[in-house]
């Protein structure tokens, strides 16, 4: 194994090393929690709403976290690549502006736009549009209480059978939003500038948050200025004890520019300049949306409570690419959800049961760009129609007071149908049909540490995006991808260290794989053979110090990804491109008594990246050093100063799958951010 090695992370971990360590001892400073780590016993310095989550995915036998909005109000946080980037397993990282590659555990693992592989949801309702394909702009980090990411199988709670499992945003109440009123102004590099304002009340039965966010910024790369605003509305009722209605409004006004993708030689060289190609057609993505959630919790009984609601959301989409796409997105489904608490034969046992079901439409109309963006002749017309229904269940069964069985699963049913108005003969539908069982064990200590295992089964059916592939016409025979993962972990804290290790082995049958377009490769997903995904994610929370003088904390991750060919015809047992093989994170906080802290982090990928299945290409390791810095003033003002790769890196965040880099289109590299410096301020009351 060949590695690029910096000084940089050596460095930080030797201080941290040199630095005394102390047993943990209660400490009168006011506490941001940052750590990601579930564990069955609740830490007390969560916010409550925080532990009650943590708590709640205890419970589940495999790999899980909990990100809370504290670990990042003093950060500037655009994206998902800013939220879960210190999460094990899950790679984030930006395209441009707010659009992210995210994969977990190689889900999607070549997809070169938007999601899949991936449940996104908000408040329990699916982001993603009913056939499983998924956009990230609708999501804003500031209006969020905590993101909740269920790895893997482990997402079953939503009903979800994808390879990389489910992430689910909620949105603060009236009653759980740390503040009454929020105001948060930022700016810094390539003219980013961002205002949020929130409030939060509460009045006997009734409460409500609403809340608006507008960010705009040039971006680092040329053509990549984005215009952005947000607003939210949740309103709640409570009916009695652990009883409660509630109704969430949310609306979007998005301009984005996209930057396109370059060589690796602009890449490293040159990464800020356009391509002249996506200037001229003037690359965009223009989103306005609606979304409405009804929603409710209600205890039927001191053993048994029921949690469930309905969505509708609507959304036009303007998308000047090679083509110019005008899309109008109909969505509406429901879900629902027992959570039961009792005894089977004398024994401890908890279980949960639902359905989700989603149906809508996409009026898809495809157009020449004639230059600048400017829709030109109509060359598609499609309304493309889906429905899914996910049935699931799930028990545990303390067979000793300290271990517990589980088993469950999903069975879904997925329809596509594509009614084609330019060209009637091309008209197609397709069914798909799966049950996806999952068993497991679950040991827990009476400190909360637990070790755990599981066998799950995930199907993933193509999404539009892959059936229906330009310049084919209809739809392109693929095969329903499905995979057994096998999963061993464990998690906890002892003394002054808290940790989260989990190791998987995924064997998948006809993985949906993505490349590049080429002459010769008309159709830009394919079904592989045998392939593989295993790895290890590893979370480390070190307490150094904590005593009058102030409290010292090493954080770190560390994800082994090796996914590979298994006997290939064409690849024989080849990596698979894209995902790093190695990645590593550190943070090392300083948080002290009078209310400042600083923390230098380091990011680093030691090894370079294949771009290709026929692994002929790499893009380079790097490593990227950033401090945070901020503190908190009277009147309950915070500063905060987000300084991000202070050497100035050249480096390349992610690329484009293709299938071999000697015949294929290379200019596939998104160049990673340069140096750059975001201040905020922050005023509470």
């Amino acid at each position: 194994m060949s590695f690029k090695i910096s000084a940089a992370p050596l460095a930080l971990l030797a201080a941290a090393c040199a630095a005394p360590a102390f047993a943990q001892t209660p400490s009168a400073q006011a506490t941001v929690i940052d750590s990601i780590i579930v564990t069955g016993r609740r830490n007390p310095d969560d916010p409550p709403v925080v532990a009650e989550a943590r708590e709640r995915l205890s419970r589940t036998p495999g790999a899980v976290a909990v990100v809370s909005a504290e670990s990042y109000e003093d950060r500037y946080a655009l994206a998902l690549s800013d939220t879960l980037r210190a999460v094990p397993g899950v790679f984030a990282q930006r395209r441009w502006g707010e659009e992210v590659r995210l994969s977990i555990r190689g889900s999607g693992i070549g997809q070169a736009l938007h999601l899949r592989g991936v449940l996104l949801a908000q408040d329990g309702a699916p982001i993603n549009g009913p056939d499983g394909f998924g956009d990230f702009q609708e999501l804003d980090p500031l209006i969020a209480r905590y993101i909740e990411v269920y790895k893997g199988g482990n997402a079953l709670r939503f009903g979800g059978a994808a390879l990389g499992g489910a992430v689910n945003v909620l949105t603060p109440t009236g009653r759980n939003a740390p503040f009454r009123n929020l105001l948060r102004l930022e700016g810094g590099s390539y003219h980013t500038r961002r205002a949020h304002l929130a409030v939060a009340r509460d009045h006997g039965d009734w409460d409500v948050y609403a809340a608006v966010t507008w960010s705009g910024s040039d971006g680092f790369l040329d053509h990549q200025g984005a215009d952005s605003k947000r607003l939210t509305l949740s309103l709640g009722r409570q009916l009695g004890q652990d009883r409660e209605l509630r109704l969430i409004v949310q609306a979007n006004d998005l301009d984005l520019d996209i930057s396109g993708t370059q060589t690796l030689h602009n890449a490293l060289t040159r990464p800020r300049a356009a391509d002249p190609y996506v200037r001229a057609m003037n690359f965009g993505r223009d989103v306005d949306s609606v979304r409405v959630t009804a929603q409710t919790r209600w205890r039927l009984s001191d053993s048994l409570v029921f949690e469930g609601g309905a969505y509708v959301s609507d959304k036009r989409l303007f998308h000047p690419v090679p083509v110019v796409l005008q899309n109008d997105y109909r969505a509406y489904g429901a879900f629902g959800r027992l959570d039961w608490t009792g005894q089977v034969g004398g024994m401890r046992a908890d279980a949960f049961a639902g359905a989700y079901v989603r149906t809508g439409d996409n009026d898809s109309s495809v157009f020449v760009n004639s230059g600048g963006g400017v829709p030109g002749f109509q060359v598609g017309d499609t309304l493309q129609s889906a429905t899914g229904v996910d049935v699931f269940a799930e028990g545990r069964l303390f067979v000793t007071d300290r271990l517990a069985l589980i088993a469950g699963g999903s069975w879904g049913r997925a329809e596509r149908q594509v009614d084609n108005r330019l060209t009637p003969a091309n008209d197609a539908s397709r069914d798909y049909d799966w049950f996806a069982p999952r068993v497991g064990l679950l040991w827990e200590e009476a400190d909360g540490s637990q070790i755990y295992a599981n066998l799950t089964r995930s199907v993933e059916p193509a999404t539009f995006l892959e059936l229906i592939q330009s310049p084919i016409p209809r739809f392109v025979d693929l095969e329903v991808q499905k995979a057994w993962t096998a999963e061993i972990g464990a998690r906890g804290q002892r003394g002054p260290l808290r940790y989260d290790i989990a190791a998987y082995r995924a064997h998948i049958d006809s993985e949906l794989l993505n490349y590049v377009v080429t002459m010769g490769i008309p159709a830009s997903t394919f079904n592989a053979g045998d392939t593989v995904h295993q790895g290890v994610e590893a979370g480390l929370d070190w307490r150094l110090m904590d005593q009058g003088a102030g409290r010292l904390t090493l954080r770190q991750t560390w994800t082994w990804s090796d996914f590979r060919f298994d006997g290939d015809p064409v690849y024989g047992d080849n990596r698979l491109p894209i995902i790093p093989e190695h990645a590593y994170r550190a943070e090392l906080k300083f948080e002290h008594p009078a209310g400042w802290f600083a923390a230098p982090s380091v990011e680093w990928v030691p090894n370079d990246v294949h771009v290709d299945y026929a692994n002929t290409m790499k893009y380079p390791g790097y490593t990227t050093v950033s401090l945070n810095a901020g503190v908190d003033l009277p009147g309950g003002v915070s500063l905060f100063a987000d300084l991000r790769n202070l050497t100035d890196e050249r480096y390349v965040s992610n690329a484009n799958a293709v299938t071999d880099a000697r015949v294929a289109p290379t200019d596939v590299f998104t160049p990673g951010e340069g140096r750059s410096a975001y201040v905020g301020v922050r005023l509470s009351f």
